[in-house]
């Protein structure tokens, strides 16, 4: 661990944040951390009042189309609409960057088993069963004190072809899961939990890559299937079609355009719901530090904002967007900086790790991201709240960025996987329970939401963003305006000197000096 996550003196636990009201973070200066102006005076502008507000406007228009808002829809299409006009008014240059995706909405999910039906969830990116599903013997992966179960096609039992896989949770993803048991044979897989509540999941980002059907149930669920075994019948499907959608782009009017400071959150939910902390949470972060900032800041660097559609079907959004940029384009980006999910009401307070120093899953992001890593943790740590690394897993709108050297951060609070109790004890919350049990599910609303994450985290992206708006250069070695202007007055100092200098010293003859 990196001294940057050593916790502070006084700060070791937290209090279990409550999910309807707000904690407040420093409101006099003395009490934000030193840096620079714009940054401090932005932290005080960002409430957490105005960040709700614009949750309640994204619950709203959920409300009005079906209940969620995700890529494709008209929830989507007005949540981005209701960003714009805001945008616009704050006075941004406001840009649509259309593409195609394949849409993707649940049809079916059903389980059932020798003692009857199981509540079950598709995983998103899951192939569909036929209409009415698949019936086979079950395949049971046994534990056995396998720290990795599922993760590898020789952990399938003898005999797997034909039938539908059961593995727990745990080990790997579920993307790995999947594609181990189709190598072993088998035609489905169940995934069952490893902790208490229902299991929502998602199998990574390229579609290319799932093999068979795929879904989710809970522990206790999975346990009885396990111990009993025989034959079920598993449906999941789901529709899959090609839309049309859109990502929104903001870029200040002040600041370099070829050192930019970019800072994005997808916008769009799953179909199951409303999607308020994933990814409302994030957008709203991030739309109330652009309104606070202005479109016009005084600034070194160029602020570009982002909202990404279409994250949830395989991260398409950020994808085309940093893939449909000229290499140049990209060389203006300085950093990029993410805010996916920063209200989980089980919170934890994560920052992706730049430098892998937790040496876990994915290796260090690209030089400039351990930079921007001991940024966020140094705020949150000064203002009362220790941190916790987390890896960069590549589900999130950041990958892209990553796979083009663009150095990345930023912010997660936790989806599906689970408090442990260390993490309860210095955040407060509950132990063996999920950081958002309604992850992809109808109940991700208004509340289910952790306030004081939300305030704690806004608080930390504008912040963040407003900083480097003032200065790259730890990330990149760009310097600031006033410094670059004082190194070229030096120079030309040093220039005019020099000359000074030779015009001063004497001069020879020729014949002199050959005589």
């Amino acid at each position: 661990m990196s001294t940057s996550k050593t916790l502070r003196a006084g700060a070791a636990i937290l209090a279990a944040a409550g999910t309807m009201s707000f904690t407040a973070l420093p409101a006099t200066a003395a009490e934000v951390p030193d840096g620079p102006a714009l940054a401090r005076n932005l932290v005080k502008k960002v409430t957490g009042e105005g960040v709700n507000r614009h949750l309640i406007a994204l619950q709203r228009l959920a409300d009005r189309n079906g209940g969620n808002r995700a890529a494709g829809t008209a929830g989507h299409a007005q949540s981005a609409q209701y960003v714009e006009s805001k945008l616009i008014a704050a006075g941004y240059d406001v840009s649509r960057q259309p593409f195609s995706f394949t849409f993707s909405e649940t049809l079916a999910e059903a389980l059932t088993t020798p003692s009857g039906p199981v509540p079950i969830s598709i995983m998103t990116l899951s192939t569909s069963t036929p209409v009415g599903g698949i019936t086979a013997p079950l395949s049971v992966v046994p534990l056995a004190g396998d720290a990795t179960p599922g993760c590898e096609a020789a952990d399938y039992p003898a005999g797997t072809a034909g039938k539908i896989a059961l593995v727990s949770r745990g080990g790997c993803t579920f993307a790995d899961k999947q594609s181990a048991a189709a190598d072993a044979g088998a035609v489905a897989a169940i995934v069952y939990n490893n902790a208490d509540g229902p299991l929502n999941g998602t199998l990574g980002s390229d579609p290319a890559l799932v093999k068979i059907p795929t879904g989710g149930i809970t522990r206790a669920a999975g346990e009885a299937l396990a111990a009993s075994g025989g034959v079920v019948t598993v449906e999941l499907r789901s529709l899959r079609e090609e839309r049309q959608s859109f990502n929104v782009v903001a870029q200040t009017k002040t600041g370099k355009k070829n050192n930019v400071v970019m800072a994005g959150a997808h916008l769009d939910s799953v179909t199951e719901g409303p999607g308020i902390n994933d990814n409302g949470s994030g957008s709203a972060g991030l739309l109330e530090t652009a309104i606070q900032l202005g479109g016009s800041p005084k600034v070194n660097n160029a602020i570009r904002f982002a909202w990404w559609s279409a994250e949830e079907v395989g991260l398409v959004g950020s994808t085309k967007y940093v893939q449909s940029l000229t290499f140049e384009q990209q060389l203006d980006i300085a950093l990029y900086l993410n805010f996916d999910m920063i209200a989980s009401p089980n919170a934890g307070y994560f920052v992706y790790d730049g430098d892998d120093s937790d040496a876990t899953g994915a290796g260090p992001g690209p030089y400039g991201s351990a930079q921007i890593e001991a940024a966020f943790h140094g705020f949150l740590n000064a203002t009362g709240t220790p941190t916790r690394g987390s890896d960069f897993t590549g589900r999130s709108d950041y990958g892209e960025f990553i796979a083009n050297g663009i150095p990345a951060g930023g912010l997660f609070t936790g989806a599906e996987g689970v408090k442990t109790q260390e993490q309860a004890d210095l955040w407060g919350g509950q132990a063996g329970v999920a950081y958002d049990r309604c992850y992809h599910q109808r109940c991700d609303n208004l509340g289910n939401v952790d306030r004081t994450a939300l305030d704690r985290n806004s608080d930390a992206i504008a912040w963040v963003t407003a900083s480097y708006a003032i200065s790259t250069e730890d990330v990149n070695g760009v310097p600031p305006r006033a410094a670059r202007a004082k190194a070229v007055k030096a120079a030309q100092t040093k220039s005019a000197q020099s000359k000074s200098a030779r015009t001063a010293a004497p001069t020879h003859d020729d014949h002199e000096v050959l005589s």
